[in-house]
C-alpha cells in the first residue's frame, strides 16, 4: 500500500485527472504496486493480530514464565529433597493424579514444578525442592499466555485458522518483495530518503516516507518472523519443509522405534518439542540396545534418570524436564529445550531418552546432530519468540511495535489517496500492457509449488483481477 506521488512518479488519483501524466508512470512499477497494495490489503488485519499477539506471549512470557513459575520463589537452602519426595508431594495434594512430568528449578530460589493428569485435566504443581511442600497448583496452560499463543498459531478457529495464516504468511513475503521494489527513491529524490524519513514532508508524502523507512529497517527480520513461522503450519510446514528436515530416527543404531512420534511430548497447547524431532518415531523401552545411562543395579526411576540429567552436564545450561515414560514401551525422557524457555542457548538443546526397563540411553540428540533446516529453525525460533535474552525481549518488542505502524501508515495512506466520498477501493491502476508476463507466470506456478496455499490463492487472484475485475465496468469501478 505504498503512495508513489512523493518519489517523482504521479499518483493514481492525480493520473485519473490527467491521462498524459498516468502514462508516464513505467507500467512495470504500477504492476508491482498494485500488487503491494493487494498483499498489503489481505495481511495487514493478520500482521496486526499477529504483532500484538505475539507482544502478549513475549511479555508474559517474560514476566511470568511460560508455565507461570516467576511468581513463586523459595528462600534458598544447601540441600534438596529428593525428586520423588517432590513427585509425591504433588501427588498428595492432588489425589489420584498421575505423574507426568518433573520440571527443574529454575534457580536456586525457584520452585521445582510437577505436571500431573488429573482426571484428564493437566495440573502444574510447585513444590519448594528444599522442604518438598507443595507451593500451589493451577491448571496448566489456561492462562493469557497460552490463549496468546493459541490466537497467534490458529486465530482460535482450529485448522482454518493455521491455513489462512500459512496464506497471509505467503503474501506477507510478497508484501516485503514488492516494498523492496518500491522502496528506492525515483526522481529528484534524494537517495538518502531510502534510510531516513524525510520528517520535513507533510501530508500524504510523510507518511509514505515513515512508511518506507521503517519497512526497509523491518525486512530483514519480518522475513524471518515469516519463514519460522510458516515452518509451524499445517501444509508447508508439516507437509513439506518439517517432513523433509525432520532427524532420522534410522541414526539411533538398533534401538526398537515406537509407533509415537515425538509430538505427544508436547501434551497439547504450546510447542515444546523441537521443531527437527518432532515427526521423529519414539525410541521403544524393552531390549538391551543402547549405552550405558543409570549405572546397573539402580532403579530406574525419577531420581536416577534426573541424576543422569546432571552427570550428563545438561543442568549446567539451564533447566530440564524430566518426562515419565507412557505405556510398557514407553521411555524417560530429559530433554532441555530453548523453544521451551529452558535456557538462553539454543546450541544447548539436548533430547535424551532412556530405556524405563534397563536404564540405557536409547537415543541421545544434542544441537550438533541437528541437519542444516533443524539448526536454523532452532536458532530462528528461539529468535522469534524473544527467548535468547532481555535484548531479544526488548528488539521483538520495537518490531512488534513498526509491524502496526507500518499497518497503520498503509491505511492511512490508501485513505488519504482514495477518491474522497466514494465507496471505491482505489486500487493502483492496471497497466493497459501488463509487462513481463511469462515471468510474472513463472513466478506466480513456482510460488505454487513452493508455498501451496499463497501460491494457489495467488494464482486465483492474478487470473481474476486480469480477466474479471479489469474487464467488467461495475467491478472496475470498484477497484480503481
Amino acid at each position: 500500500m505504498t503512495d508513489i506521488s512523493s518519489a517523482g512518479i504521479p499518483s493514481a488519483t492525480n493520473a485519473e485527472a490527467a491521462p498524459v501524466a498516468r502514462s508516464s508512470v513505467p507500467a512495470l512499477y504500477r504492476a508491482i504496486w498494485r500488487w503491494h497494495f493487494y498483499a498489503g490489503l489481505f495481511t495487514v488485519p493478520f500482521l496486526v493480530a499477529l504483532a500484538v499477539s505475539g507482544m502478549m506471549i513475549l511479555w508474559i512470557g517474560f514476566l511470568d514464565g511460560r508455565d507461570g513459575e516467576y511468581s513463586l520463589s523459595v528462600p534458598a537452602h544447601t540441600k534438596t529433597v529428593a525428586v520423588s519426595r517432590q513427585v509425591a508431594a504433588a501427588i498428595e495434594a492432588l489425589p489420584g493424579a498421575r505423574f507426568v512430568e518433573y520440571v527443574s528449578p529454575r534457580s536456586e530460589t525457584s520452585p521445582g514444578l510437577v505436571r500431573v493428569d488429573d482426571d484428564g485435566e493437566a495440573r502444574m504443581v510447585a513444590v519448594d525442592p528444599y522442604s518438598g511442600a507443595v507451593l500451589e497448583s493451577w491448571v496448566r496452560r489456561a492462562g493469557w499466555y497460552d490463549w496468546a499463543d493459541d490466537f497467534h498459531g490458529s486465530l482460535l478457529l482450529g485448522d482454518l485458522g493455521d491455513r489462512l495464516l500459512e496464506i497471509a504468511a505467503g503474501f506477507g513475503l510478497v508484501l516485503v518483495a514488492t516494498g523492496a521494489y518500491l522502496w528506492w527513491p525515483r526522481g529528484k529524490a534524494p537517495k538518502s530518503e531510502a534510510f531516513v524519513p524525510k520528517l520535513s514532508a507533510r501530508g500524504r508524502s510523510l507518511y509514505k516516507s515513515l512508511h518506507r523507512v521503517v519497512g526497509f529497517w523491518t525486512a530483514g527480520i519480518l522475513v524471518l518472523f515469516l519463514l519460522t513461522g510458516m515452518t509451524w503450519t499445517g501444509i508447508w510446514g508439516a507437509k513439506i519443509t518439517q517432513a523433509w528436515s525432520t532427524f532420522p530416527a534410522e541414526k539411533w543404531d538398533a534401538v526398537p522405534q515406537s509407533e509415537t512420534t515425538h509430538a505427544h511430548l508436547n501434551h497439547g497447547g504450546p510447542k515444546e518439542v523441537p521443531w527437527t524431532l518432532e515427526q521423529t518415531p519414539m525410541p521403544a523401552s524393552g531390549s538391551e540396545a543402547g549405552m550405558t545411562g543409570v549405572p546397573a543395579g539402580t532403579a530406574v526411576d525419577v531420581d536416577s534418570v534426573t541424576a543422569l540429567a546432571h552427570d550428563l552436564g545438561i543442568a549446567d545450561h539451564g533447566r530440564f524436564h524430566v518426562s515419565a515414560p507412557g505405556g510398557e514401551t514407553g521411555v524417560w525422557t530429559i530433554a532441555q529445550d530453548s523453544m521451551s524457555a529452558d535456557s538462553h542457548e539454543p546450541t544447548a538443546d539436548r533430547t535424551v531418552h532412556v530405556d524405563q526397563f534397563t536404564g540405557r540411553i536409547l537415543a541421545d540428540v544434542a544441537f550438533a546432530d541437528y541437519s542444516l533446516a533443524g539448526k536454523t529453525m532452532a536458532v530462528g525460533t528461539a529468535f522469534h519468540m524473544g527467548l535468547t535474552g532481555l535484548w531479544n525481549v526488548l528488539l521483538n518488542t520495537l518490531f512488534c511495535l513498526s509491524i502496526v505502524f507500518l499497518c497503520v501508515t498503509g491505511v492511512v495512506m490508501w485513505w488519504l489517496r482514495r477518491p474522497k466520498g466514494s465507496f471505491r477501493l482505489a486500487a493502483p491502476s492496471v497497466p493497459n500492457d501488463v509487462p513481463l508476463v511469462k515471468g510474472v507466470a513463472f513466478i506466480a506456478l513456482t510460488l505454487a509449488v513452493v508455498f501451496p496455499l499463497m501460491g494457489l490463492t495467488l494464482i486465483a487472484v492474478l487470473a481474476f483481477d486480469l480477466l474479471v475485475a479489469s474487464r467488467l465496468p461495475a467491478l472496475k469501478r470498484l477497484y480503481g
